[in-house]
């Protein structure tokens, strides 16, 4: 590629960057705290084609002024026209990023991957009465790690996708981040007590239940999967942001 072609290619990407930084899309590849970065990434890609350009411009202008320039000027034409054209095959990632969104990463990658919980360097203090809503890995966390202290006999909610094992048990799970996509990992709640009947892989359920001291163990990494004694559940929208962060805080 040509200078002219590479700026045109540098400011599609930056404008595919900050149409994800703009949007929710920027959720499917990073974590909502590296919005501000996927922005000035794009910003800074934009800046850069737009001085690549400038700079071909001055340079094509004193090229015209001198005839040395110019003969040095169609030179470089001509060998730009030996590149291989296959090179801009390299655009089309670019528009795949800006037409199509990929799907978050669900039960599939979640019951071949082993859970992810980890034990938090602190939990916040819970209201003393009333229901609970918590964060999925966050009921996790403290049911396995605080064996389920400020949440015995209270009504807790939370939220999570569907996946099954291989034998039909059903685990709601969220995908946790450490930065991106990339190195996400499930952390999974096995369900048990008023489970509907029929559960679809991937379906987003929000779920209301109580503490319960079940456990079992992961299959793929033997790590700790505690339960909730389910009471009610009832199905919900993917939400704009599918991955979980809380459980490394």
């Amino acid at each position: 590629m040509n200078r002219q072609a590479q700026s045109a290619v540098l400011f599609v990407l930056g404008a595919a960057l900050l149409h994800a930084g703009l949007t929710d899309l920027y959720l499917r590849y990073v974590k909502a705290g590296l919005r501000p970065l996927v922005l000035a990434a794009g910003v800074v890609l934009i800046a850069t084609a737009l001085a690549t350009t400038w700079y071909e411009w001055r340079h094509k202008r004193r090229a015209d002024t001198f005839e040395h320039h110019a003969h040095e000027d169609d030179d470089q034409g001509e060998h730009a026209h030996r590149e291989p054209r296959v090179s801009w095959l390299l655009v089309l990632p670019l528009f795949a990023l800006i037409l199509v969104a990929p799907p978050a990463l669900g039960s599939y990658s979640a019951m071949r991957t082993g859970t992810a919980l980890q034990q938090a360097y602190g939990y916040q203090k819970l209201p003393a009465t009333g229901p609970l809503r918590l964060g999925l890995a966050d009921y996790a966390g403290r049911a396995v790690y605080e064996q389920g202290r400020g949440l015995a006999g209270r009504q807790i909610t939370i939220t999570g996708f569907v996946a099954l094992d291989h034998s039909g048990a059903p685990y709601l799970v969220r995908m946790a981040l450490n930065c991106c996509a990339a190195d996400a990992q499930p952390v999974k709640v096995g369900l048990t007590g008023q489970v509907p009947p029929v559960l679809r892989p991937d379906g987003w359920l929000q779920v209301t239940g109580t503490y319960t001291g079940k456990r079992t163990k992961d299959t793929v990494n033997g790590g700790p999967i505690p339960y909730l004694q389910v009471t009610a559940a009832k199905p919900v929208p993917t939400p704009s942001d599918p991955y979980d962060e809380t459980w490394n805080n």
